[in-house]
Formats: structure tokens, sequence, C-alpha cells
């Protein structure tokens, strides 16, 4: 089996900023192209085949949602330049219909622009639309609103879910049927959902998913991803089993029960895992990079196509991160470095260099240069000159929300109707009396009478003693979702804030007024220039911090480290750029220089409990002690 160089598509450099209908008109750089367009990727025997070429798929995995958009060129000829030959993407629904009806495909999010750069570049593209894509993102990338409704089934053919993923495959189909390789694209093949044997809730759904795709459009070649687990439970007639696995000793199941599902057909490992992600309070997991090399050998030595997720993890900015919930809950740092072949900030690896060398030895002619790497800098530590505490800040919010009982974050009446889906909320009632305070709190409740804190709720710590108090005394909870559960049987109970009523001597607390804490750029631009105080010696937290970065050349990749602070959210320039957390293992928040500007850029922490006394940065990056995967 030999890698066909020959189907590669040629365009001419041209910019990804154009306006929608301006990159879709690009079928007469193809025409020639197109009269040879007619099969697509297919299947012959144990082979792939791209038109009348044997096609072996050498893929790597870059999400566009988690990368800068000035950094995708960079990663994207990297990947050309390592000898891959098709880029995979998820795409999230979540972000792209943020608000019922509302979508959003600009900027960082913009699908289009990413999947022409590929094909710009000479990768193929293998689409992974999902509805629901795991991708350790907050609710496996499927909108929080769904959530409203009290009844919802996600991932099933419940009426709710079906008739949000039909109006949002409207609107995602009609940019991606144009790229697809029959009307000139680089896309070959689409996946049908994601890794749904392992949830299997309803035999009619991934038939349901298949035909909305295909009625929209999607003439492309299809195919389903599932672990060894929920491999025999994930298949669908008319669509190509894949496997995803890490492990040498799981390579059987590439020649034994793939087979024994899909007969005589193409094998492929869709995700060879070349990492993993982390958990707050938990190590860094490394994948060694021989080992990495000797199963990505031995994978391609049983004549399998591969994907190597990641190729290139990027960051979790803002609040995407998802969690994980089984013996008991634990959300993803920040990064999604993974351990790739790609660092966080797109430099090289030892993993890299081996599996270039491997590709390389298949790839019947020489590879590109790999591209020069970005510069990183260590910029002077910083002092935040201004203070806004998270009370002062209240005045400039509007009204709250006021209601009798406490409301959830997805159900608060905000956002056009949608509701609330990342940040904090923030819980205002008054109380008369000392006791114990009991309830359902989603992630992490912090308590305070008046504006002192006297501890968390969260799923541990599921009461906390209300100390004795005269008079009525404003009891405040500040609750923060640190991330949906993305994979597993109880996405469905993942709304965020207070679940239910709160109590304090067993006896339910009434007439709240909610504050919704998002951060979104329209938070911020509530908070009046004249709101912001010289920084005190002692603050009251939670608060605001704000400082000035100066850049004097021009700007360049670098790494904040908040030493001595505790846990809270960084943003420069408006960008969110995450959580920080003091229980590690992550040390360090990558800052995109692409996202600097020469000259003074705005600075701006929210932290909860403890500030230290500078903001630091750094060129390395430190995402904690190394725990080796076996």
């Amino acid at each position: 089996m030999s890698v066909s160089s020959k189907r590669y598509l040629h365009l001419k450099p041209r910019s990804c900023d154009h306006e929608v209908a301006q990159r879709l008109d690009w079928h007469h750089l193809l025409s020639p192209w197109r009269r040879r367009r007619q099969l697509g990727l297919h299947t012959q025997g144990q082979n792939f085949m791209l038109e009348d070429s044997t096609f072996w798929i050498l893929g790597g995995s870059v999400h566009y949602f988690r990368v800068p958009k000035a950094y995708w060129r960079d990663r994207l000829l990297k990947m050309k330049a390592c000898g891959l030959n098709t880029l995979t993407t998820y795409v999230p629904w979540n972000l792209h219909e943020p608000q019922r009806g509302a979508f959003d495909f600009s900027g960082n999010l913009d699908l289009e622009a990413f999947v022409l750069m590929a094909a710009e570049i000479g990768l193929w593209v293998i689409l992974r639309p999902g509805p629901y894509i795991c991708s350790e993102m907050d609710l496996g990338g499927l909108p929080s609103w769904l959530l409203q409704d009290s009844g919802m089934r996600l991932r099933t053919t419940y009426k709710g879910f079906t008739e949000a993923v039909d109006l949002y495959f409207d609107h995602l189909m009609s940019r991606v049927v144009p790229l697809q390789y029959k009307h000139g694209g680089p896309i070959i093949a689409v996946q049908v959902e994601n890794e749904y044997g392992s949830y299997n809730k309803d035999p009619a759904y991934m038939p349901y998913v298949k035909k909305a795709l295909e009625d929209r459009g999607i003439v492309e070649f299809l195919l389903t991803s599932d672990n060894k687990d929920g491999l025999s439970k994930g298949t669908i007639d008319g669509v190509l089993p894949t496997i995803n696995l890490q492990s040498q000793h799981e390579l059987p199941w590439l020649s034994t029960f793939l087979s024994s599902v899909q007969g005589l057909q193409p094998k492929m490992v869709m995700e060879y895992w070349t990492g993993w992600f982390d958990s707050w309070g938990g190590p860094h997991n490394i994948l060694d990079s021989s080992d990495v090399l000797k199963t990505v050998s031995a994978i391609i030595d049983a004549g399998s196509s591969i994907n190597l997720y990641m190729f290139h993890g990027g960051t979790n900015f803002g609040f995407i991160n998802g969690a994980m919930h089984f013996h008991e809950y634990k959300s993803d740092v920040t990064s999604y470095d993974y351990d790739a072949v790609l660092t966080e900030a797109g430099d090289y690896t030892a993993k890299y260099t081996k599996l270039r060398e491997l590709f390389g030895s298949i790839s019947g002619g020489p590879l590109p240069a790999p591209p020069e790497l970005l510069p990183k800098t260590v910029y002077d530590p910083l002092t935040p000159a201004l203070y806004l505490s998270l009370w002062d800040a209240l005045q400039f919010l509007g009204e709250p929300t006021k209601s009798e009982k406490p409301i959830n974050m997805e159900n608060l009446p905000i956002n056009n109707g949608s509701g609330q889906s990342f940040g904090y909320t923030l819980y205002e009632t008054t109380i008369d009396s000392s006791g114990v305070l009991s309830g359902l709190v989603r992630d992490r409740g912090q308590v305070f009478v008046n504006t002192v804190s006297v501890g968390f709720l969260d799923y541990e710590r599921k009461k906390i003693a209300i100390p004795l108090i005269q008079g009525y005394t404003v009891l405040r909870i500040l609750v923060e979702n640190r991330g949906r559960v993305n994979y597993g049987d109880s996405i469905d109970d993942q709304r965020k804030g207070l679940i239910g009523n709160i109590y304090l001597n067993n006896s339910p607390l009434r007439n709240f007024r909610i504050y919704s804490l998002d951060m979104k750029k329209s938070f911020f631009q509530r908070l009046s220039s004249s709101a912001w105080s010289p920084l005190p010696e002692t603050p009251v937290f939670p608060a605001f911090f704000l400082g000035a970065l100066s850049v004097d050349l021009s700007p360049s990749d670098t790494f904040m480290k908040l030493e001595g602070w505790d846990k809270g959210v960084a943003f420069v320039n408006g960008q969110n750029l995450g959580r920080y957390w003091n229980i590690g293992p992550q040390e360090t928040l990558y800052l995109p220089g692409a996202w600097l500007d020469q000259g003074i850029n705005q600075v701006l922490v929210f932290e909860e409990r403890m500030a230290g006394p500078v903001i630091q940065f750094t060129d390395i990056p430190h995402l904690g002690t190394n725990h080796y995967l076996s």
C-alpha cells in the first residue's frame, strides 16, 4: 500500500478573510479536477480509494476553535511537513449556536476559512460535525440551552433534541456542502456522531443522524468512530466503523474485532491518542515518544489508516473545558496540550521528529521543510494598578433576575431566552438566623455572609455552618460552572448553579436576586471606568484586578504565571485565556503573541480568594508533574 501524492488539492494562495459568498465561489479554480471527481473516497476490498488510486489516510486532529486564527496556517504547514495528508476536526455546536437560532461562524469560529486553508496547503479534510463531539469540551459540544427542557434526553430521537439538531444542521450543512470533494472542496469524509456505541440509549438515533446528514446534501464517504468497548454497538448500515485506541495491547482489535464488525473493508484508527488530557488536582499526563512511534508503526504495518488525536491540541480558551464524573467529579484544565505531536504553543516535540521520519519513509517523495518556530518572550512582571471588588461591580451589571426560588444557570431568563452557558452565577437572599446551610450546588459555590467568605459547597461538601449573626443579613453564594461532563451516561444531568432549593436549618430559602457573571466582553463593557480604584493594601475578595503589559517590539508568544494567586480567570485585551487554579497541575496560561499589540495591553484578572503581588511571564510552559501513561 502506498500513499498517493497525486491526489492533493492545490489552490493558489488566497486570503481566507473574504465574505462567505466569495469564499465558496472557487470552483473555477478546479474545473479540471471537478471533471475527474466522481467517485470520491470509497473502498475496494481492504483499501481506501480516492477516485481510481489507492489512498492511505494519514491524518491529524487540530481544532480550529482551540487555536488562534492567526496561527492556523502555521499549525497546518507543520502538519503537512510531518508527512500527513488529512486534517480532521470537530465542529462545536455550543460555540456556533450560543443562543438558540443565533449562529456564529466568525473570527476563530470561521470553519469555512479553516477548511479552505487546509485545501490551499494540500490537506484533505475529514469533518466530524457531531452533533455530539465529546472532545473534552463542555457538554461534549452540545449547547447548554438544550437543558432548559426538564425532560431533555440528549443524543436520542427525543423530539426536543432532534428539532434543535435539525435547525442547526440546516445552517451548518449549507456551509459544509460546497466544501465537499465532489463539489471541488477538500472534505473527503464525514463522521456520523461520535462514539455512540459507548452511550447507546436509542437504536433509532444513529440512523436519524445519518439521514439528517444525507438529506442536507452530504454525499461523501461516511464513517463512525468508537473505542473498543463501544464498537459492537456503534455501527450503522452503510457506514464504515473505525476504532479509537492508544495502547499497543489494543492493536489486536484492529485485525480481529474491527474485521468481524465490518468484514473485508479498510481498517482505520480514527483516534490514535498521542497523549491524554489533564484534570485539575491531578498530574500532567505524558506518553513516551518511543511508545508512540512503536504503536503508530505497528498500526501502519497492519495496513491500517490512522489519525493522530491530537496532532496539535491547543487551548481550552475561555470556559469551554469539559469534565469527567464517574467516581468523582474532575474538570479539565485550561491547557489542551494533550502531550500531542505539537505543543500547546505549536512547538515541535520528539514525537514530531520521530513521526516525520516514519511518514517521510513512506511518502514516496521529499517532505516540505518544517516552518520556523514562533518566538517566545519573557515580559517584565506587572503589578495590577487598579481594583474593583465583585460587590462594588454589581451596581454596574443591571437589574438581577428576581425569583422566589433559585434558578439554575441554563433556565435564567437572559440571553434572548437561552439562559447562561458559562462562567459564574451569584445568588443573593436575606437570612435572619445562623445554622446549617445545605443544598445541591454545581459545581462549586463560595458562600458569603454579607461580604465575608465562610466556605464552599460542592460535590463533596454539601453542608456548611452559617455563623451567628444579628438582624437581617445578606447570604451570597457565588457558583462556578467548572465544566459540564462531556462523556458518559450523565450528560442529561449537567445543569449548573443552584439545583433546586437551598436550605437553612432544613427550611428552604426564598426571594433570590440572581446575577449572571458570564464574563463575556459585554459583561466587562458594563463596568464603568470610574468604578475602578487604586489597589488597596487589603483587597476584598472576590475582585477584579487591572494592569498594563507593555510590549515594545513585535509581540511574541508568552506564558502567564500567577504565582501566589489562588483561583480565577485571566483576560488580555478582552480575550479570555482561561482558568487558573493553584491546585495544579497547570501553572502557566498560554498567551498568544497574536493577541498582543505593540504598546500597552490590558491585563484583567478575576480572583476568587487571594491575589499575588505580581503577574509574571515566562517563555517556558509549566504544565505540572509528569505522569507517564502505561
